[in-house]
């Protein structure tokens, strides 16, 4: 009987503990970010900020992960449809997905949208075969261009770029549609004469074109795009320093965006307010992840390229930080 009682003593604190312990894995928030194609900084951006959230997961119990995905658009759409929580987006996909202009006017106004910080600067960067003769944007009339794929970010800025020039697709000699990771094969392959790329500097898909063909950084420049910066306030003048990528010496006039880091209304304020702090309590780890991410500032994180309201959760860390 003594051994019976033990028996059972022993099965109902085990039932006791796992009982208990229950609650603690049921807590745990998984948290996905989406990014872009693999060879691109946005992929780098969700990795890093997920390399520093899984660092601390047994304090705050969130665990991260940073698929590659479509770009800016469909990282919006995403978090909008409740299939990602946050993604690396454009600072102008972030202004029109708020507003449901453009692109997302049928959708309506993502009210819920919601900025976590700003990144680096992306300049819009067309990248031409030297043997296509193209040295600025206006050449690229009669081309092959590979004009982006649908739901990234370049697609839609080149879009922009094609009503201010007032081109349609016909005015290329072949408009293809190929993402991120595949634009430079082609592009050595003969198949296209440029592609477009916003994105942060140096870029893994923009050397790989400049080192298995002989191509040239083509500059974005005139009155049209004049007209395009001083209309539009998310965009602005940018200059891709020479040197960066064999057989580009000198430095490329254009201009572009920023990248930035949102989420919505519909994620928790401690699952924001714990993204932000593993970047911010960890920043000069963020900046050596990436070249792109050298010269970041936070004091410029925080406001810049940032056009819609911050996550209530990014705005508590600040505020103990002492930067609002």
């Amino acid at each position: 009987m003594k051994r019976k009682s033990l028996a059972m003593l022993f099965s109902a604190a085990i039932g006791y503990a796992a009982v208990v312990s229950t609650p603690a894995v049921a807590q745990e928030n998984f948290v996905t970010i989406g990014t872009g194609g693999q060879t691109g900084v946005y992929y780098v951006v969700g990795q890093s900020v997920c390399r520093l959230i899984n660092r601390n997961s047994s304090e705050h119990g969130i665990r991260c992960n940073a698929p590659s995905s479509g770009g800016s658009v469909a990282n919006v759409n995403a978090i909008r449809g409740g299939e990602m929580d946050m993604g690396v987006v454009q600072s102008d996909i972030q202004y029109k997905a708020y507003e449901g202009v453009e692109n997302f006017e049928d959708a309506g106004a993502f009210e819920g949208l919601r900025a976590m910080f700003a990144l680096h600067g992306e300049p819009l960067t067309v990248v031409a075969r030297r043997d296509a003769n193209i040295s600025n944007i206006k050449d690229l009339k009669g081309k092959r261009v590979n004009i982006g794929n649908p739901g990234s970010g370049q697609r839609d800025t080149m879009d922009v770029v094609m009503d201010a020039m007032g081109w349609t697709r016909d005015d290329f000699a072949l408009a293809s549609e190929l993402g991120a990771a595949e634009q430079a094969g082609a592009l050595g392959d003969n198949n296209v004469d440029a592609m477009v790329y916003v994105a942060g500097h140096p870029n893994g898909s923009i050397q790989e074109a400049t080192t298995t063909v002989d191509a040239v950084l083509v500059s974005v420049s005139g009155d049209e795009i004049d007209q395009l910066v001083e209309k539009r306030p998310y965009y602005a003048k940018a200059t891709i320093p020479g040197g960066l990528y064999r057989g580009n010496d000198e430095d490329v006039e254009t201009f572009g965006v920023r990248a930035t880091l949102v989420t919505s209304t519909a994620v928790p304020d401690d699952t924001v307010y714990h993204t932000v702090k593993a970047v911010f309590e960890n920043f000069d780890r963020f900046k050596r992840l990436h070249p792109a991410f050298a010269t970041l500032k936070e004091e410029e994180m925080i406001k810049e390229g940032l056009s819609i309201p911050l996550h209530d959760g990014a705005v508590r860390y600040y505020k103990e930080r002492g930067w609002m």
